[in-house]
């Protein structure tokens, strides 16, 4: 701890020394810290807070308070400079009457970041024109780090919305739309209110879901110390890299065998299931029709693959595109989000019928996670994701909605789906 403590303090005294044009400065440091970066994360002070680890596990960041807050993040090019990054998201319908509490999108430049890139630990501070902010919030970490709890606790109660039976008549409606030609595919969620035995930090299922939910992007938000949104989701919404784009098709689902003849039948049953092909062919429609007119090339991977995770396994496509001069992230963003991985298509007609029937509201469920930044921009898809406020717990997922689709079976894949985060918190799950 030592070493950590010793490079804030190298960090001021580069800040100090530096211009007032000066927007960021930045110090690698000479060994890895010694603690986690949730339990790091947890014990800090500056809000708000951010947590993200891309796919491949070869970036984790940490994110602290803020130099610039942006509702609307297409002004933050103006702001940043070379080497800055906002982040934060976009949620599926906040900022409407039926999510007064939930902002449409929030970003932030963060004061402080803590990266690890690969085997390279970096500590880092946004001056932006305020080099006394930026003095005092490197002042503020908290160098002392405790590991965090492992998760302990049990669930005492939980209310589905929908409940089971308002979920068979939803998907009743949900058909007779499809049979009427409004959409070919809608994608109904739930949200399942627990109350826990004991109180969980988001931090800490952050943590225990990292170590077990490989191959998934993970994140945590906090704006305040009272709410947190955290989630490990295996989709990405896109990754820009210059004029390069990386998205994909991840959409099809079924559950993970006892064994593995059975796991084997159970994937050999999904890539070749007409009804999951064609709910990921909406999804690939949908993203290159939004994809055509901000690109010059667009290149789709005709076969779906299959991606195993803990408690479940999808059908994925990937798609690559060049994207025309001038597109930024947040024109991806816009563009892109929520595709009909999370929606349905065509994507207009299936958000309608969302926002009319659902009986909650998504906010940051089935939003968009991630950062900008003029050299690149990356996020993922906030799905297995869970919403913490004080001593409640909010688990959402989804299932798309296609002909062909039975109530029950649906249910049980959003009960597997849930099962990634859920499983962390009880054995008996509800």
């Amino acid at each position: 701890m030592f070493h950590f403590h010793q490079a804030v303090h190298q960090l001021i005294y580069q800040v100090q020394q530096s211009s007032d044009e000066t927007p960021r400065c930045s110090l690698t440091l000479s060994a890895p810290p010694s603690f986690a970066f949730p339990d790091w994360l947890e014990c800090q002070t500056l809000f708000p807070k951010f947590f993200w680890q891309d796919r491949q596990g070869q970036e984790e960041v940490v994110a602290l308070g803020q130099c610039h807050r942006f509702d609307d993040p297409a002004p933050a090019y103006a702001v940043i400079a070379n080497g800055q990054r906002i982040w934060g998201g976009q949620s599926f319908d906040g900022g409407t009457d039926k999510t007064p509490d939930c902002p449409e999108s929030f970003f932030f430049m963060p004061l402080v970041e803590l990266i690890r890139d690969g085997d390279v630990w970096i500590l880092a501070v946004n001056l932006s024109g305020n080099k006394s902010r930026a003095i005092d919030a490197l002042e503020q970490l908290v160098t002392t780090v405790p590991e965090l709890e492992p998760v302990k606790t049990g669930i005492e109660s939980v209310v589905h919305l929908p409940d089971e039976q308002q979920w068979c008549d939803l998907m009743d409606k949900a058909l007779s739309e499809i049979q009427h030609g409004t959409f070919d595919k809608v994608v109904l969620a739930r949200e399942s209110a627990y109350c826990l035995k004991h109180p969980v930090r988001a931090a800490q299922l952050l943590k225990a879901s990292r170590d077990q939910n490989h191959h998934s992007f993970h994140f945590l938000m906090a704006v305040d110390a009272h709410r947190s949104f955290t989630g490990s989701t295996p989709e990405r919404l896109y990754l820009r890299v210059g004029q390069t784009l990386q998205t994909e098709a991840l959409a099809g689902t079924t559950g993970r065998g006892d064994t593995p003849a059975q796991d084997q039948a159970l994937a050999d049953w999904l890539i070749h299931d007409d009804k999951n092909i064609q709910e990921n062919q909406y999804v690939v429609d949908d993203i290159v029709d939004h994809l055509t007119p901000l690109s010059r090339e667009i290149d789709t991977v005709e076969q779906p693959r299959l991606v195993k995770l803990s408690r479940v396994q999808h059908l994925k496509r990937r798609i690559h595109a060049r994207l025309n001069p001038g597109v930024n992230g947040v024109h991806l963003l816009s563009s892109l989000q929520p595709t009909a991985a999370v929606a349905g298509y065509p994507r207009q007609a299936a958000q309608a019928f969302i926002a009319q029937e659902e009986p909650f509201s998504r906010g940051w469920y089935a939003g968009a996670i991630g950062y900008i930044s003029h050299e690149k921009a990356e996020f993922c898809v906030a799905i297995r994701s869970a919403l913490i406020i004080r001593e409640q717990i909010r688990l959402y997922a989804g299932a798309g909605i296609v002909p062909g689709s039975v109530a029950q079976e649906e249910w049980q894949e959003l009960n597997r789906k849930m099962s990634t985060l859920l499983s962390l918190m009880a054995d008996d799950e509800q």
